[in-house]
């Protein structure tokens, strides 16, 4: 794993740790925050090889509503308060199925774009049940923040390019 990510912001590099983002978000999402951050570090270098892309140009569209990858990338590109963060649930790939159809994420930089899906194994048909239900017994509250933490520990586990591919028919 990337111990950190690596922006600019007018020449000057910022670097944003998982835990950076975690607390961020206040430690409630710690899947979609890891979700946030594994899509940035496959995307950043295929967005600007060899250099930190500069933080207030990147642009994110996703169907994907969490709160916990929102607050990631507010953090590290500032793209929600500058309207270049869109959730646009017609997105969606329902091919890809009810557990892996909102993990679409497109971010654009400059003239470059790059769209990411994620690769099957790390969401868990457990937690899409449990997270849509909406309103939860404190058993099953306990029982969601479980299931949040794992698959944050399963995205944080393995490199970007083993979590996220390149949706090269976009």
């Amino acid at each position: 794993m990337t111990e950190a990510l690596l922006v600019q912001e007018n020449g000057n590099a910022i670097a944003f740790s998982y835990d950076d983002l975690l607390r961020y978000n206040g430690m409630e999402a710690p899947g979609g925050v890891a979700h946030a951050f594994k899509v940035m570090e496959r995307a950043f270098p295929l967005l600007d090889p060899g250099q930190p892309v500069e933080r207030r140009e990147v642009s994110i569209v996703t169907p994907f509503p969490g709160p916990g990858a929102r607050d990631a990338f507010e953090m590290v590109t500032r793209a929600v308060l500058e309207n270049r963060y869109t959730v646009d649930p017609t997105l969606k790939r329902a091919e890809r199925g009810d557990l892996l159809q909102r993990y679409v994420f497109t971010l654009t930089y400059r003239e470059r774009s790059v769209t990411l899906i994620i690769r099957e194994g790390f969401v868990v048909r457990e937690f899409i049940e449990l997270a849509r239900k909406g309103e939860w017994t404190s058993a099953e509250a306990e029982r969601l923040a479980v299931l949040k933490q794992e698959m944050a520990d399963r995205l944080l586990a393995k490199p970007a390019t083993e979590v996220y591919d390149v949706d090269t028919a976009s």
